[in-house]
């Protein structure tokens, strides 16, 4: 699933293709924002992605499954 952060007074997302489901990056999302604490996505690969919560603008959660285009969907 792919996860858009929006940073305050940055014009790019920040995009991380991640395997947890949408509730799990809710959760998180939640969590770091209730302890001003920290965002942390693991990516499909394992890397991790740590985001400051207070600077966070927005959190865009797309499809759970979404359909894969081209040849990696064969």
């Amino acid at each position: 699933m792919e996860v858009k952060v929006g940073m305050q007074h940055v014009t790019r997302e920040i995009i991380v293709e991640t395997t947890d489901s949408a509730a799990q990056v809710e959760k998180a999302f939640d969590a770091a924002i209730s302890d001003s604490g920290v965002f942390s996505l693991t990516d499909e690969h394992g890397r991790k992605v740590l985001i400051p919560a207070d600077r966070i603008a927005y959190v865009d959660i797309g499809e759970e499954n979404a359909r894969r285009v081209g040849f990696g969907a064969v």
